[in-house]
């Protein structure tokens, strides 16, 4: 068993995302009445080219011009997600980059923690070697082969061995699928590109019968077309979804403070309304949102935008448990304000 104990940031002042109090993994009394807890995983030791992603956390954190007060209210979906919600910050998980397995088993001990209270665990990272933990401390406090993976990145982070090692953050997708933590056959990935990988690991994607959306289907077929039957592949035989936000799967001039970014991605726009429409429709169990590299993030644009995308998650699980409760349902077609309750003040006059 790893002993954990609330560590604050590893990098950076102590301070919890967007000022929501704080919480104790090792104290499971001080998350009993969460809906939500805020996990940092500060690891960057499985990056093959740029790192610094061990910032992510601290960045994600405080990337708001707004003033840090525990309240958000979403202009789209009529909630305050960290008011409606209870959203907790456990601060970071002690890692230490030279010692891999070490931080990833602390790293899946306060994942399952708090997914085995019955909270939903998001993760900040970290790069995305903290999969294979977050995934797999989450789907353990479930039946086994019942969590789906719904996975955001321009690469499939499948490969064996790289430099030697069984882990890192382009081998994270293959270990989860070897452990029997997320079945291969519904793990879907969604804006692949570029250069990578080879020959020999597609085929063992495809072995695995794994769904990956490569950018030009996308683009082919249109985003929404390709959710939607991501979703029904998701959903069928699984209770419950990981998802997984590489934020490189948008395009590097969308998010350029990234280890290993990748030309033609998607836009922030439809990244935020994808993470939007999975957490809306589908029972997210546990999320995260990696590769936020703070040292290469001109004007912050990237830790804007990774903040940006917790939040739209949180609004969206906020907006189903109200719709979810009675009364009228959440309509995206629905304007914020249209004019007539100006027409109606004139004409009192």
């Amino acid at each position: 068993m790893v002993s954990l104990s609330r560590y604050g940031p590893m990098y950076g002042p102590d301070v919890t995302f967007l000022g929501v109090d704080r919480c104790d993994v090792a104290d499971p009394a001080s998350y009993e009445d969460a809906d939500v807890v805020i996990v940092g995983a500060p690891f960057d030791g499985g990056t093959s080219n740029r790192p610094g992603a061990r910032f992510g956390p601290m960045a994600l954190r405080q990337a708001c011009y707004l003033p840090h007060d525990g309240s958000r209210p979403s202009l789209a979906l009529r909630v305050d997600a960290l008011r409606d919600l209870r959203v907790l910050d456990a601060g970071d998980v002690e890692c230490y980059s030279g010692d891999v397995e070490g931080s990833l088993d602390a790293i899946e001990e306060a994942v399952h923690r708090v997914a085995a209270s019955g909270c939903v665990p998001l993760v900040l990272g970290g790069d995305h070697t903290v999969a294979l933990p977050d995934a797999r401390g989450t789907a353990r406090a479930y039946a086994p082969g019942r969590t789906s993976m719904i996975h955001f990145d321009a690469h499939a982070d499948t490969g064996n061995i790289s430099f030697g090692h069984l882990y890192g953050h382009g081998q994270p997708m293959r270990r989860l699928i070897e452990s029997g933590a997320i079945r291969g056959d519904r793990f879907l990935q969604l804006g692949l590109r570029g250069y990578w990988p080879e020959p020999e690991t597609l085929d063992w994607m495809a072995a695995q019968d794994m769904r990956s959306y490569e950018m030009t289907e996308i683009v082919a077929r249109g985003l929404e077309e390709c959710l939607t039957e991501s979703f029904q592949i998701a959903l069928d035989g699984c209770d419950q979804v990981f998802l997984s936000v590489d934020i490189d799967v948008c395009d590097p001039g969308h998010a350029p403070g990234t280890g290993t970014p990748e030309p033609g991605g998607l836009t922030a726009r439809q990244l935020l309304d994808a993470v939007r429409r999975i957490c809306y429709e589908l029972p997210v169990a546990g999320m995260e949102v990696v590769e936020v590299a703070p040292p290469y993030d001109h004007a912050d644009i990237t830790a804007y935008l990774g903040n940006r995308v917790i939040l739209e998650a949180l609004s969206a699980m906020a907006r189903r448990r109200k719709d979810d409760q009675g009364g009228p349902r959440w309509d995206p077609r629905q304007p914020l304000l249209d004019g007539r309750q100006s027409e109606r003040s004139t004409s009192t006059q």
